[in-house]
């Protein structure tokens, strides 16, 4: 029994594009190919990922992938198209999944499609509503080249937080803490000045955009300057800055929630980037052999 590269790639978490080049390498044992098909045994286990050691290896792989996609723009409405749609929804199933969303895969689409689903809250068709438009604002941001600033910030909470009308796009006025995690949120008189130095900060940058984002997520997240929907304005960040540089958006899965937690942890307690950076490369890595694969 044989499985094709897309069967394996599904199986395995990864790219067509990857398994691709783990047959051609030889990595995979038992593997044949058949003109331009690779039929590879069905019970082969994925091969151990020895492309990177380091944060700064897989950051230069990255950059290498980059310079490839960047000579295949400018990319068509279509192509464009594609590219987002999917991601979209399992990108707005995701993120608010790891804030308690009830919502199934399945459901966020058909949510978005303008379906109502029987005995689930409001509450979680208007977050999956106003996550989605939230996102479209940021794609038409990135078009403009729009620069960060706490205005952009506040109008993307203003769209993300659908359900609660009064706490839209306005700075906590009360203390919060954040259940379980190793750090206590700053006072509300603190969030406008923390602000204000996170983005000088950020925008003064010269690290690679990987740990640059990394940093800046943490550090917001830390700030928690919103009474709510902190989380889902934060990874839309990361994604606003992520496609102006020319970068695919990344979606933190929600089965991967336990390690983004831990992340958080690590730089509050241990003062170490290092766990937040390799889960956003992580995802880097993986979207530009989507988008590589797609384009092929």
């Amino acid at each position: 029994m044989y499985m094709t590269a897309k069967q394996a790639a599904e199986k395995w978490g990864i790219s067509d594009r990857r398994v691709r080049i783990l047959c051609s390498e030889g990595k995979i044992p038992g593997v044949t190919r058949e003109g331009r098909s690779w039929k590879i045994p069905a019970d082969a286990k994925k091969p151990e990922d020895g492309r990177y050691k380091t944060a700064e290896s897989l950051l230069a792989m990255i950059d290498r992938k980059k310079i490839e996609l960047d000579s295949r723009r400018p990319l068509t409405e279509g192509e464009m198209e594609r590219l987002t749609e999917e991601f979209a929804v399992e990108y707005t199933y995701n993120s608010n999944a790891i804030e308690g969303n009830t919502l199934t895969l399945r459901e966020t689409d058909m949510v978005l499609r303008g379906l109502t689903i029987d005995q689930k809250p409001l509450k979680d068709h208007m977050e999956a509503v106003g996550h989605k438009e939230a996102f479209d604002f940021v794609r038409d941001l990135v078009k403009d080249h729009v620069p960060l600033s706490e205005s952009i910030i506040k109008q993307i909470h203003y769209l993300v937080l659908a359900d609660k009308k009064d706490d839209r796009g306005v700075y906590r006025r009360i203390p919060v803490r954040i259940m379980g995690a190793k750090h206590e949120p700053v006072q509300p008189y603190l969030i406008g000045p923390k602000m204000e130095q996170l983005l000088a900060s950020y925008n003064n940058s010269t690290e690679h955009i990987i740990p640059r984002l990394a940093r800046f997520h943490i550090e917001f997240e830390g700030i928690h300057p919103f009474i709510d929907g902190n989380g889902r304005t934060g990874r839309l960040l990361v994604n606003l800055e992520l496609m102006k540089a020319g970068y695919p958006p990344i979606d933190i899965k929600f089965t991967d929630r336990v390690a983004y937690y831990n992340a958080f942890d690590e730089y509050h307690v241990k003062h170490k980037l290092d766990a937040m950076e390799k889960l956003f490369a992580g995802y880097v890595n993986e979207r530009l052999d989507s988008y590589l694969a797609m384009l092929e």
